[in-house]
C-alpha cells in the first residue's frame, strides 16, 4: 500500500512517462492485462489511456486492471491513469525512508 508521499513522487516519475496502452471499445482483455502485468514487470510504472469510445472511465478502468495485475493506481487524471508495482526481479524505484 502506498502512502502520500510514495505516490507523490511516483506522480512527479509519471509526467515524463509516454502512454503506452490504450483502453478502447473492446475494453479489457485477458491479453492486453497479460500485456500490462509484462509492462509493469519491466517498468514498475506505466501510463495509460482510456479512449473516448471505452465503456469504462479511467477511474474505472485503472481500478479493473490493478486489481487484476495486483498493482496500485497511482492517479487517474482525465483519461489517462498510472499503475505502479513493484517488480519482482529488477527492482528499479526507490523510495527514500
Amino acid at each position: 500500500m502506498l502512502n502520500s508521499k510514495q505516490r507523490a513522487y511516483l506522480r512527479s516519475l509519471a509526467t515524463g512517462l509516454d502512454t503506452i496502452f490504450q483502453i478502447g471499445k473492446a475494453g479489457i482483455s485477458p491479453e492486453q492485462t497479460d500485456q500490462i502485468s509484462n509492462a509493469l514487470e519491466a517498468r514498475e510504472l506505466i501510463k495509460l489511456r482510456v479512449l473516448e469510445n471505452c465503456e469504462y472511465s479511467a477511474k474505472e478502468a485503472a481500478e479493473i486492471i490493478a486489481g487484476r495485475t495486483h498493482s496500485e493506481v497511482v492517479c487517474a487524471i482525465g483519461t489517462r491513469f498510472v499503475l505502479y508495482r513493484r517488480s519482482k526481479k529488477k527492482q528499479r524505484i526507490v523510495f527514500e525512508q
